[in-house]
């Protein structure tokens, strides 16, 4: 058994329930007075040099670059409800350099270009803090670097052999050492990535970059979803629930979403994600954990949890908590409903009283979940449709805070025709592997969940099913 296993058998549901009572069932980030007010719904015909699909991060982004390339360019975004509404609202605020999901899986994938992505990787989180800074949006952002914490004996090894002598960012800790850094019993060691994984408000990043893409120009369109779209000649149509947009060049970031290209939609699955977040902590609780330095953490687990700090308007500190489970609902469907799931809730309320038995009288506040776009990768990938005048990125799993900024310069390079050093990577010209068709996906992922949790209780050791994903290029990761 792993120390989570002991934990919910240790901290029960009952106790579970209590801190989760009066917790509101939606996601934190978007409770927020500072929303800003729905803009209009598209009511007539269009035409524009660009259209955008999707208001997440992907589109967003999208679209601001698009009018900082070419000021004036006519570039509208049509969103299908909210700006931010869905994973760029719902995410846990980690804003990390990799654009390959880690170091390790870029290895696995792109070996080539593993030191070129990790250069360019480092300098879209650069860029993406200038642009914050330049746009004056108040999203929280500080480059804290993450920490991987070991709560498993064999565990502690992976973390020596991945810390780099030669690299003064890349800290490995002792038992003693990451307990100073934060206070937990469960910690065994740790690995502090100084430099790769700032941290920051998600929603109010999102409405920063909505601000930004407004003042340069953007036409934004919220509660307009696209139907359809089709080849027009020279131009690309697209349809919506009150007019047409006739477009010289479209850019599809609608992300987990179905794709309005039927020939891509097999290669993500959409993964529901869970978070809680704690009632604001008095000093004194603050004091008995430490967290200083304000690092990202994370496990090495399969089914690993990620949390961090966060800072209130007021200033007050709250954690938030979230992952372990990823739930993949039969034929790809998304619902409302699974936006919640109280088992989930309450198994995350027992490991955090587990890894922090000093606040296990902390309640919750908010408790979420949202679907991440899963391709078998774990990473973007990119494809272009029409004769190249429409553009589509998806797959980013959970990853794309920052990513979707350097997915978006791509599909910008990808429409404009031209050979850049983004058009010419094999990440870019590659796709992962496509999941198959149900039933056999939905049965393929209870299986490897069913291994993955195997592999966690055994020492890590994986067996032969997570083997043979491995070698075919779809290994999971949660």
């Amino acid at each position: 058994m792993t120390v989570y296993d002991l934990a919910e058998n240790q901290y029960g549901r009952p106790r579970a329930a209590k801190a989760l009572a009066g917790a509101a069932r939606e996601p934190y980030w978007l409770d927020d007075p500072e929303r800003p007010d729905a803009l209009p719904a598209l009511d007539t015909d269009a035409e524009t040099d660009l259209a955008v699909v999707g208001g997440g991060y992907t589109g967003l982004w999208t679209a601001l670059m698009a009018k900082e390339r070419n000021p004036g360019r006519r570039v509208m975004l049509l969103e299908a409800s909210r700006i931010a509404w869905a994973a760029s609202g719902r995410n846990g605020g980690f804003c990390e350099a990799s654009l390959t999901h880690g170091e390790s899986n870029g290895l696995k994938h792109l070996p080539d270009e593993a030191e070129q992505l990790d250069r360019l990787g480092r300098e879209n989180l650069r860029e993406m803090a200038e642009t914050i800074q330049r746009y004056g949006i108040d999203c929280g952002f500080e480059l804290t670097g993450s920490l991987s914490v070991a709560t498993e004996a064999h565990q502690v090894q992976w973390l020596e052999e991945e810390a780099d002598a030669d690299n003064p960012d890349l800290v490995f800790l002792d038992r003693d050492e990451v307990r100073k850094e934060v206070d937990s019993p469960l910690y065994l060691a740790g690995l502090w990535d100084r430099t790769s994984t700032a941290l920051l408000n998600p929603a109010r990043l999102a409405w920063g970059l909505q601000r930004a893409a407004l003042e340069a120009g953007v036409e934004i369109y919220e509660n307009t979803p696209v139907r359809n779209i089709r080849n027009a000649g020279a131009k690309v149509r697209l349809l919506t629930d009150s007019g047409t947009v006739t477009a010289d060049r479209v850019a599809l970031a609608t992300n987990v979403f179905p794709s309005l290209l039927k020939r891509t939609r097999l290669f993500t699955v959409p993964v529901y994600d869970y978070a809680l977040m704690t009632e604001p902590l008095s000093a004194d609780q603050l004091a008995a954990i430490g967290w200083h330095n304000r690092q990202g953490l994370s496990d090495l687990n399969n089914r690993f949890h990620y949390y961090r700090l966060t800072t209130d308007r007021d200033g007050a500190a709250r954690i938030l908590f979230g992952g372990y489970d990823a739930v993949y609902n039969y034929g790809r469907s998304m619902k409302p409903e699974y936006e919640h799931r109280e088992e989930t809730y309450e198994r995350l309320a027992s490991h955090f009283a587990a890894t922090f038995p000093q606040l296990a009288d902390v309640s919750f506040s908010h408790a979420w979940g949202g679907a991440i776009d899963t391709c078998s990768r774990f990473f973007a990938f990119f494809t272009t449709a029409f004769g190249g005048k429409v553009a589509f990125s998806a797959g980013y799993t959970g990853l794309g805070v920052g990513a979707t900024r350097f997915g978006a310069n791509v599909m910008l390079d990808l429409l404009s025709g031209k050979e850049t050093e983004r058009t010419e990577l094999q990440m870019v010209k590659r796709k992962p592997l496509p999941f198959p068709p149900e039933p056999v996906a939905w049965l393929g992922v209870k299986i490897t969940t069913a291994a993955m949790v195997r592999a966690d209780r055994r020492q890590g050791r994986r067996g032969p099913w997570l083997k043979a994903m491995d070698a075919v290029g779809m290994g999971f990761d949660s």
